[in-house]
């Protein structure tokens, strides 16, 4: 049965299923515990196949952490025909839903920006980047000057935010609308607070 399946599969989309069972473990589980023994048990294959495909268990660690990276970010996606502060509340509660939708994928996400593997910190640290860029954008529709301070505060933002959203989504039953409320203020605040453009106020 298994080796049935196994030459189903294209060299594709084993790799595919093998980086799938890698996010799913991310539910209950950090992501510096996955080990290839774990993975090779759960998908019936050999560990040297999985060294194949990722070349060690730092490789594994990176394709995971991208995909995990690429799913969250494309659930929380801006929706363009928006008005810039209608953008941001909804990207805000899509967030949040995600949050609460795929904890553990989450908190291994944030946790893993201070990680020791290289390639999930640098995983993780495109993902802060793109985040803080959709931030950026509603501002500079909103009137604000694109200035280095302005991206310094809002690049700072989106880390108090996922910090926010640890205590507060994952640590707390408070109403996902609260934490919403709770995170376009101070995004509100903080882009204010820089001072600049005719929308300082951003009212």
């Amino acid at each position: 049965m298994e080796a049935d399946r196994r030459t189903r599969l294209t060299p594709d989309e084993r790799r595919a299923q093998l980086v799938a069972l890698g996010v799913s473990y991310l539910v209950d589980h950090p992501l510096e515990s996955l080990t290839i023994e774990y993975l090779s048990a759960q998908a019936g294959v050999s560990r040297g196949l999985l060294f194949h495909y990722f070349g060690s268990k730092k490789g594994l660690h990176g394709e995971v952490a991208r995909t995990a990276r690429d799913s969250m970010l494309n659930a929380t996606a801006p929706s363009p025909e928006l008005a810039p502060l209608d953008r941001l509340r909804d990207t805000l509660t899509r967030i949040v839903q995600f949050v609460r939708d795929h904890r553990g994928t989450f908190y291994s996400l944030v946790r893993g920006a201070a990680s020791g593997d290289a390639e999930v910190r640098e995983a993780l640290e495109q993902a802060r980047a793109v985040q803080a860029e959709r931030v950026i954008a509603v501002f500079r529709e909103l009137g604000a000057a694109d200035s280095e301070l302005l991206r310094i505060a809002l690049r700072s933002w989106v880390a108090f935010a996922e910090e926010a959203l640890v205590e507060g989504a994952l640590k707390t039953d408070l109403p996902s609308e609260q934490i919403v409320a709770f995170l376009e203020r101070s995004a509100l605040a903080v882009a204010a607070s820089v001072g600049t453009g005719p929308g300082a106020t951003f009212a």
